[in-house]
This record gives structure tokens, sequence and C-alpha cells, in this order.
């Protein structure tokens, strides 16, 4: 005997019942009110991780690039807001052995245009060794700045790897005495001089 798709003896587990429209839209409805109940919770939560304190943190400490040792303040290339893409890296792996999924983002992040016009900087950091990291980004040709943080973990750098490799963290430049960061989600640098501000965000973005 053949049985038919619709033999609730031969149903694979979890099938959905069979029901009339009626009775699908009151259990839609129903489901919907608490979909948007979860989507607003997680507004909520999002709203307060944006919130998290920051860390005190030494933006004079240097990070190592393709002109050498650089202020950390200088990734944010006199403008206030900074955005760094944190790539794993695999000490001594040949091009096509480091980490698919960094590969892959910063590929996809090869134009900071539109966060320029808008007064925010890019870059990417990685833990590798400079002459390792140089030679990876002339391969990929990548033309956003990468920077090594290679041997700043006494510096209190660490505190933006907390979260973990392959994530960003944002920061923002505010005063001119102190500077703090956030271990997972954003940096906030007090810049030294006047020359890393820049105009009140009630005036019109420039063209970087």
């Amino acid at each position: 005997m053949t049985s038919t798709p619709d033999d609730s003896t031969t149903a694979l587990p979890g099938r959905p019942p069979v029901a009339d429209l009626a009775t699908w839209q009151a259990a839609r409805a129903a489901l919907l009110v608490r979909e948007k109940a979860h989507t607003r919770e997680g507004d909520a939560l999002a709203a307060a991780r944006r919130r998290l304190p920051m860390v005190e943190f030494d933006g004079t400490v240097e990070v190592v690039g393709p002109d050498g040792p650089v202020p950390f303040l200088e990734l944010f290339q006199g403008r206030e807001e900074l955005v760094v893409y944190k790539h794993m890296w695999y000490d001594g792996a040949p091009h096509q052995g480091q980490c698919e999924g960094c590969t892959t983002t910063a590929w996809h992040l090869k134009d900071a245009v539109y966060l320029n016009a808008r007064g925010v900087s890019f870059a990417v950091l990685t833990t590798g060794p400079w002459d390792e990291v140089a030679a990876y980004v002339a391969f990929m040709g990548y033309t956003q700045p990468w920077y090594s943080v290679r041997g700043l973990r006494a510096c209190r750098l660490d505190h933006a790897w907390a979260a973990g490799l392959g994530t960003h963290i944002c920061g923002v430049v505010v005063g001119c005495q102190r500077s703090a960061l956030t271990p997972s989600s954003a940096l906030q640098l007090h810049a030294p001089s006047p020359a890393h501000r820049r105009p009140s965000r009630c005036r019109s973005p420039k063209p970087a």
C-alpha cells in the first residue's frame, strides 16, 4: 500500500499541522506579538550595550605601520571618530593560510570614503609581526591602513582584544587630557591637541 504525503501516520516529526487560513492568521497574530516584544527587548539591550562605560587608555601607545611606530591617536587621521577591525593572525602562515573570515571582511572594507566624509577614519589592527603583515597587505592589495599591535599588551591595549578577534571597535576623540577604551564595542581617546578635533556635528559633513 502506498501512503500519501498527507497521511499523518507517515508524516516526518516536527511537521506543522494543516489548518484553514483563519486558524493560521490567528496563530500568526499571536506569534507577532511575541516577535515585536523580542525586537523591542533586543533594541533595549543594544542601547544599553552602547552606553557601557569606557576604560582609561593611553592614546600615546605606539602601533607599528608602514612608516614605523606611530601613536595610536594617529589612526584617527585628524578625525574625531575611528572604526577599527581586529584581524586574526597566524604567525608564519602563508598568505592563503590566514583567517578566511577576516580576509573576506577586510576585502569588503576596502573603501572608507563614506566614513571619511562623515568624520570617521578606518584602520585594521592585527597581532602579527609587521614584516609578515606588510607582505600580506601588499599581496592582497588592501588599500586601508593596517597596523600591528604585537607586543603592546603591557601597555593596556589588550582591553581592545577582550571580545576576541574578527570584530570591530569604535573610537571617539574627546577633550585633551585622558584616553579611554571600551573592551568590546567602543573606543574613546582624548586628544592631546585641537588638531584632532573636528567641527560640531551640527555642520554638514565635508568630503575627505
